[in-house]
């Protein structure tokens, strides 16, 4: 890869992953929102070019400077918060926007097209997901991505471009939305010195850090495979107390946790363990973070002011 073009630039994989290609001296377009006030986070870099176009106006982006351009990474998605998760107006803008992102790719020139899905295109599984296994998706979320999958493959075989689909399972690090487990317990247990209210936190979890997923995503623009799926994970599970746990004592292990003082959901997700040998095999990605040292890295970076600012 020499030059490669980020949507969703200032989301939290966008912001590893560009971080990442610039210090393999590759030249990356980003394109981030229009007025966005996370454009801040992305570091100045002779290699590092921003370009702001929402979603909404990618049809009408037109050609610009950039040189020698191979593979467009298409993150952009909007409605990821829960309260429009299972909105599914907003859900099913994205399987448009996608195809658009498609055909700016071919615009650009790009040969390669790597989306962004999601495990929630799998649904509820009780067991080891593989690539192979059947897509059952619950939330319009997750609905939207794999509609966005079928017909962006197709669309991408008609443009003759490669078309790859990362699955990405639970992800974690700096920028993180502030309404996930893992902020909002380092949050809690920083700011207020207490516990949040969990559930039993039971399920079997897998987390990975966001310098992975950014790791698997160069990994599979050098040696993906057209038109194949790849899940993106750490590769190991715990049941996920043990993972608040590891929070805690990096906090303060004094701190109490309140498990078991909120009720699990209706159709409530038990296990969430994944299979990355085939994203192994192909690319010869291995974790470079375990959970211990992703967190502390977090954790550091929340001390030092890090927040989270949407949009």
């Amino acid at each position: 890869m020499k030059t490669v073009i980020v949507t969703g630039a200032t989301g939290m994989i966008g912001i590893s992953l560009v971080e990442f290609l610039l210090e393999k001296d590759i030249n990356v377009l980003a394109i981030v929102r229009e007025n966005s006030k996370r454009k801040k986070f992305l570091r100045l870099n002779k290699n590092l070019k921003i370009i702001e176009c929402s979603l909404e106006n990618y049809k009408s982006l037109n050609q610009i400077e950039i040189n020698n351009c191979d593979t467009f990474i298409h993150l952009a998605w909007n409605g990821t918060d829960h309260e429009t998760r299972d909105n599914i107006e907003v859900q099913n803008t994205n399987i448009d926007y996608t195809i658009d992102a498609i055909k700016l790719a071919k615009k650009f020139g790009c040969k390669t097209f790597i989306g962004a899905g999601s495990q929630a295109e799998y649904g509820i599984v009780n067991k080891i997901i593989s690539e192979n296994d059947k897509t059952d998706p619950v939330l319009a979320y997750g609905k939207a991505k794999l509609e966005a999958y079928n017909k962006g493959k197709i669309l991408a075989n008609e443009l003759k471009i490669n078309f790859i689909w990362p699955r990405i399972f639970s992800c974690y690090g700096p920028y993180d939305n502030y309404f996930t487990m893992i902020m909002q317990s380092i949050q809690t247990m920083i700011e207020k010195n207490i516990s949040p209210d969990y559930t039993k936190a039971e399920q079997l979890w897998d987390y990975i850090y966001s310098k992975d997923v950014a790791k698997a995503y160069y990994l599979l623009g050098i040696f993906g495979k057209n038109k194949e799926i790849y899940n993106i994970a750490q590769g190991e599970n715990k049941p996920l107390i043990e993972y608040i746990k590891i929070i805690r004592e990096q906090i303060n292990p004094n701190i109490v946790l309140k498990v078991g003082k909120i009720p699990y959901r209706d159709n409530q997700t038990m296990s969430l363990r994944v299979s990355i040998d085939k994203l192994k095999n192909d690319t010869g990605f291995y974790p470079s973070y375990n959970f211990q040292d992703g967190i502390a890295e977090t954790i550091n970076w929340y001390k030092k002011g890090g927040i989270y600012e949407k949009n």
